[in-house]
């Protein structure tokens, strides 16, 4: 026994000392020993491990890619959601940001933490007790997939945290990002093109495709890294502001980026984003902008979040990179709104980590303007790093071979007049029923930030419109089962779950609804801002040019688009269509039951459901959720480590209720 315990306490020795000079040299980039003695080190704790395969232990440095490999991922249910940030391109709207966050905390006084925002894989990892227990990918923000084994195979995850000031936290969960720096990037692709495989288009794409490896050998092979800069639930430890967290990870083991800075002011903001701008090639990862955090915890708490994204942080875009290319040819397209616009058919080029062939060239002005020709050498650029848009043409390449582009006078899709209203760049196909028209509306209405009708892809809505069943976005809902199984590649049950997705889609929330009717200027966001403001479909459509104004965020032109909207008599006709088909317009909250009336705010992290769970229970039982506590709020809910919200309620007298509390109000 003796000498077994000799053999444990030699185990334990090497793991502590490996896992330090781990530490050392992927956290703070500072090798304590040369690579040949840590190698030595390594093999001897393998070959004890071998020896005595009773002390193997799962935190063991050896483990990391130690699993089988896996036939699928499951999936892990994130306690608090992943959110996405919303992204700026100018300081201007950096400065609204700013504006908007200063006037919801009012006098107080606001830091930020600036951070580069890289391009990689976003991912959690979860400690139990110190020890790395789950790590998942962010997924759709709620729902991610089980990567813990393939997290394991990165040197930079800790497999135990550091404790040097007591007990680890008895739970932690921490949000990073996986990358692949840019000269790992091109010696992955070298080698396959050796093997003769095919070559990732980008180190974002070669970061998720190692990460999402079923064969975790295969990822412990590829030069992935993390940086960690945000955290989940916690337990058994407090941490209150970003500065603070950036401080105290790399203390635990874990790694963040070591630039980063704390910003006073806004112009100190600013200065640092050119900063990072001028080193932007310089960075040996792929960097795609700054992001800009509200330090103090305690006022995102308050801020909270709106359409999927925090309010206290937001993404400060770099500028997009450019390409040279031909233009083959320019077609036109035909949208939702009849808006006809002209795009550029490319030779194919990369362009910010993807192959570009087709650009937006706007409208018929922006074409004379730029003085694009089919055949010309053009300068492109991904407008905000999403939409490809041809920026300039290259004449002194021309050959004299180069045609003139111009918008025809009849829809190439219907055939029906084409018009330029006064005022207005964009020509318009004056026929609403155009097929493109009504096929970009429903492909808009169902899509699945607004009803989210699955099953309602490009493909059967084009059959269902080209067979005549629908000629609306109305038509929807008058669709029946025998029509659907009529159509080729449409079986019974197919059919049977569509119309169940359509039904369900009478109920969805009015910020929904409001996107879904393709409003123009009116987006996402701004459907959430109309919502709060209006408590119906009927109040909104009533709502006069100033009292749309009066809305924060809502300004002249998307104030008129929205008066404009709804003066429209076939907008009125569709909107009765669908009230009449029984889709809720009437109110945000058509639901009744026994919580009708009553107005729920959720703090903290519930352990049992999400909190957008917990929200479509209360919404199924006639109540409503507020982001917010105020007098108008009849429960709050109170989960772990709850925020600034549980103070507001008590000191309203607002009554206060724990998670089992509230189960049992909801029944659950």
């Amino acid at each position: 026994m003796a000498d077994l315990e000799e053999v444990r306490q030699r185990i334990e020795q090497l793991r502590t000392d490996i896992r330090r000079y781990d530490y050392h040299y992927y956290v703070l980039d500072q090798p304590l020993i040369s690579d040949a003695e840590y190698d030595r080190l390594f093999r001897e704790l393998q070959e004890l491990e071998e020896r005595y395969p009773q002390f193997v232990t799962p935190d063991s440095p050896t483990q990391r890619a130690g699993a089988p490999p896996a036939e699928e991922f499951g999936s892990v249910e994130h306690h608090i959601p992943m959110l996405s940030l919303q992204n700026c391109f100018s300081e201007d709207e950096l400065a609204e940001w700013a504006d908007r966050v200063q006037r919801m905390l009012g006098p107080a006084e606001v830091e930020y933490v600036c951070e580069p925002k890289l391009d990689g894989l976003s991912v959690e990892l979860v400690y139990m007790d110190g020890a790395f227990t789950m790590g998942s990918t962010r997924g759709d923000g709620r729902v991610g997939e089980d990567v813990t084994r393939n997290l394991r195979t990165i040197k930079q995850v800790p497999l135990r945290l550091f404790s040097p000031d007591g007990p680890p936290p008895r739970l932690l969960e921490v949000r990073g990002e996986v990358y692949m720096e840019k000269e790992a990037f091109r010696r992955l692709n070298r080698e396959r093109e050796k093997q003769g495989e095919p070559l990732f288009a980008n180190p974002r794409n070669a970061a998720a495709g190692s990460l999402r490896q079923l064969d975790p050998s295969v990822t412990a092979g590829r030069p992935l890294k993390l940086f960690c800069y945000h955290m989940g639930r916690a337990e058994g430890i407090e941490i209150r502001s970003q500065a603070e967290l950036l401080t105290v990870f790399p203390k635990l083991g874990l790694p963040v980026n070591p630039i980063w800075k704390l910003c006073r002011s806004l112009p100190e903001v600013i200065a640092f984003y050119h900063e990072l701008l001028r080193g932007r090639d310089h960075l040996p990862y792929e960097s795609d902008g700054m992001v800009v955090k509200v330090n103090d915890f305690a006022q995102r708490e308050v801020l909270g979040e709106v359409s999927r994204a925090p309010r206290w942080a937001i993404a400060f875009k770099f500028p997009a990179e450019e390409a040279t290319t031909q233009v083959r040819d320019i077609v036109v397209q035909v949208g939702r709104t009849g808006a006809l616009t002209p795009v550029a058919l490319l030779a194919p080029v990369e362009l910010s980590g993807a192959t570009v062939s087709r650009a937006t060239l706007h409208n018929e002005d922006e074409v004379r303007r730029k003085d694009v020709r089919i055949g010309d050498w053009v300068l492109v650029r991904r407008a905000g790093e999403v939409i490809p848009e041809v920026i300039k043409s290259i004449p002194e390449r021309r050959t004299g071979g180069e045609r003139e582009f111009t918008m025809p006078d009849r829809c190439p899709v219907c055939g029906g007049p084409v018009e330029r209203p006064p005022g207005e760049v964009a020509h318009r196909c004056e026929n609403v029923s155009c097929p493109a028209r009504i096929k970009e509306s429903i492909r808009h209405f169902a899509s699945r930030r607004a009803a989210d009708i699955q099953g309602l892809g490009e493909k059967l809505v084009d059959r269902l419109v080209d067979s005549g069943l629908v000629r609306r976005v109305s038509d929807i809902y008058r669709l029946r089962k025998e029509d659907l199984v009529a159509l080729e590649r449409m079986g019974e049950k197919s059919a049977q779950n569509l119309l169940d997705q359509i039904d369900r889609s009478k109920g969805m929330p009015l910020a929904r609804l409001i996107f879904a009717l393709g409003i123009r200027y009116v987006g996402e966001h701004l459907a959430d801002v109309l919502a709060e403001q209006f408590p119906s479909l009927e109040a909104l459509s009533r709502a006069s040019y100033e009292e749309l104004l009066a809305v924060p965020e809502v300004g002249p032109r998307i104030a008129q688009s929205v008066v404009d909207f709804f003066r429209n008599p076939d907008n009125r006709r569709l909107i009765e269509e669908l009230r009449a088909a029984g889709v809720a317009v009437e109110a945000g909250r058509p639901v009744k039951g026994p919580l009708s009336g009553k107005t729920f705010v959720f703090t903290g992290a519930l352990a049992g459901l999400t909190r957008d769970e917990a929200g479509k229970l209360v919404e199924a039982l006639g109540g409503k959720v507020s982001g917010s506590v105020s007098r108008k709020v009849d429960y709050v809910v109170v989960g772990a480590d709850p925020g600034t919200k549980l103070a507001r309620a008590q000191e309203l007298g607002i009554p206060v209720l724990t998670e089992e509390e509230f189960r049992k109000l909801v029944g659950r």
